[in-house]
């Protein structure tokens, strides 16, 4: 028996995809959760429902949107709640945005990537989504990045649309407390498949980046990662709302 039999939740960029997004599906299949994962590849989506249903005898409904535009969303969580009758959990995973470009070399396009794919995405989910959670007195955990909080050169799209997500967690937390919904927020250090191909690529680059970790790795998609949000959402965690779990391995420590 899982701590989530029958319980649903709604997971953004779910897919395999190389990512968070697929250890965030496969942690939460191992409880019983039946899921619903978003993202705009259709294949990605496909192969990772095969597989976690064949895997952890859970249900999941694979939604090709864009979550940048609200009637995609719309759409899904309608038939999310349609499927199941009811949503638990929204993980907010999916973002899209250019990396190592300056600020003052952003481009309009760039920015409104980053924004539309990560903060309205989550806007429009969260928005679409409360009704539901409201009615099983669920869950939100959405994900920032370290490239906000410590202000990492070369991601100010990226950190922009990350912190006005942090920023809106926090106040879901205080306006959807009194329905009984917490709303939390993960920032990760995670390892990825884009990051074992600069590994492979730059090795030195990496073992110099490894001694900054205290843990000396990055964190696991699943294991780590994963575990964290599933805790999130379970009972013990109910009375945890409006807080940034900041999972870089002991480096970046703030106040």
């Amino acid at each position: 028996m899982g701590k989530f039999d029958g319980r649903v939740a709604i997971i953004t960029g779910g897919g395999k995809g190389g990512g968070i997004g697929y250890g965030l599906s496969t942690a939460f299949a191992k409880e019983g959760c039946n899921l619903v994962i978003t993202g705009r590849n259709t294949k990605k989506l496909d192969d990772a429902k095969e597989e976690l249903e064949r895997l952890y005898g859970v249900k999941v409904l694979a939604c090709q949107a864009d979550g940048g535009v609200e009637e995609q969303v719309a759409a899904v969580v309608k038939q999310a709640a349609d499927t199941f009758g009811r949503i638990d959990f929204l993980i907010n995973n999916a973002q899209n945005s250019a990396s190592g470009v300056p600020l003052a070399e952003h481009t309009k396009e760039q920015f409104d990537q980053a924004i539309y794919s990560g903060l309205y995405a989550a806007f429009f989910y969260m928005k679409h989504c409360y009704p539901y959670l409201k009615e099983t007195k669920g869950s939100v955990v959405n994900f920032a990045s370290g490239a906000g909080l410590f202000g990492k050169p070369g991601q100010s799209s990226y950190a922009a649309a990350k912190e006005g997500i942090r920023g809106m967690t926090r106040v879901a937390a205080t306006e959807w407390g009194p329905d009984g919904i917490n709303c939390n927020l993960i920032c990760p250090l995670v390892m990825t498949d884009a990051l074992k191909k600069w590994r492979e690529e730059y090795p030195a680059v990496y073992e110099q980046t490894i001694k900054g970790i205290p843990a000396g790795r990055f964190g696991d998609p699943e294991k780590d990662i994963g575990r964290t949000a599933v805790f999130l959402c379970s009972e013990d965690a109910k009375y945890i709302s409006g807080e940034t779990i900041t999972m870089q391995g002991g480096s970046g420590l703030r106040p």
